[in-house]
């Protein structure tokens, strides 16, 4: 058998004079799965001595399909990657078990392993542990948000420092969960157990220990309906945590119909604030 490959890091696959990019970082070697991997791309300029800001992107696609690789997808337009390494933050982009491999909560499990293993490389690749953001859009908005504030059976390890999140879930149980749907097919058998479906859902994890969240919706979502968001930030801000909310009038889901660059301007803005 060979020895774990997790949390080693590999030669880069490329060096510029402004950025440093790993590729296939493995993060995760859980029995019967395929490794889970990262891609990890850090400023030039970033050193122990002089360490940046990490955001950790998780992508969207109902827990089911997509790609890590925003470039490469719809995002690409505006592609919030490069503007927060424009910026000076180092990227994280990260696989995580689909729900046709494996049920909630192994995906939270998954998110909270990458940010343990990027958080053991920061002294070796110049980040700040203290200044970890979670970024996610869709089902990865929902992960996101539950990596920020769920923190049952976890530790600080595990735990970021700011949360963006766009168009997602806070609360499945409004959700239909036949076998076939996204939320069924995500929970598996939990989806006919009502307290399982709760605090599969950001919502049930509210506290004023929360960090600094921000959700962002089209208010014309027709798939995750914009209330979503609009709950939890009135929940956090209820609970005396620091919460805000921007509603794109006239965007659906994706921001479908409006300017991608303006939900990055202000994610990334709220990243400077708040890390």
């Amino acid at each position: 058998m060979r020895d774990s490959r997790v949390g080693t890091l590999p030669p880069p696959c490329s060096r510029t004079s402004d950025r440093v990019e790993y590729r296939d970082v493995v993060y995760a070697e859980i029995d019967g799965y395929r490794p889970l991997t990262l891609d990890l791309t850090v400023p030039a300029t970033a050193t122990a001595s002089a360490p940046v800001p990490l955001l950790v992107w998780i992508h969207g696609g109902a827990w089911r399909r997509g790609s890590p690789r925003v470039s490469e997808s719809w995002l690409g337009a505006a592609d919030p990657v490069k503007a927060a390494l424009a910026a000076g933050y180092a990227m994280a982009t990260i696989q995580y078990r689909f729900s046709g491999e494996a049920h909630y909560p192994a995906q939270r499990d998954d998110v909270r392993a990458a940010v343990t293993v990027l958080r053991g490389l920061a002294p070796e690749t110049g980040l700040d542990p203290d200044r970890f953001g979670a970024w996610g859009e869709s089902a990865g908005g929902h992960l996101a948000t539950v990596l920020g504030l769920d923190r049952r059976e976890t530790g600080p390890e595990s735990q970021v420092q700011a949360v963006v999140a766009w168009y997602a879930p806070s609360d499945l149980s409004a959700f239909d969960r036949t076998p076939d749907s996204p939320e069924g097919m995500l929970l598996g058998p939990a989806a006919q157990q009502e307290d399982a479906v709760r605090l599969a859902g950001a919502l049930a994890h509210v506290s004023r220990k929360a960090p600094p969240t921000l959700l962002v919706h089209g208010d014309a979502d027709p798939l995750v309906p914009c209330s979503q968001s609009r709950r939890l930030a009135a929940a956090l801000t209820e609970a005396g945590a620091t919460a805000e909310l921007v509603i794109v009038p006239g965007a659906g889901h994706c921001f479908d119909g409006a300017d991608l660059h303006e939900p990055v301007r202000h994610s990334l803005e709220f990243f400077d604030r708040n890390l």
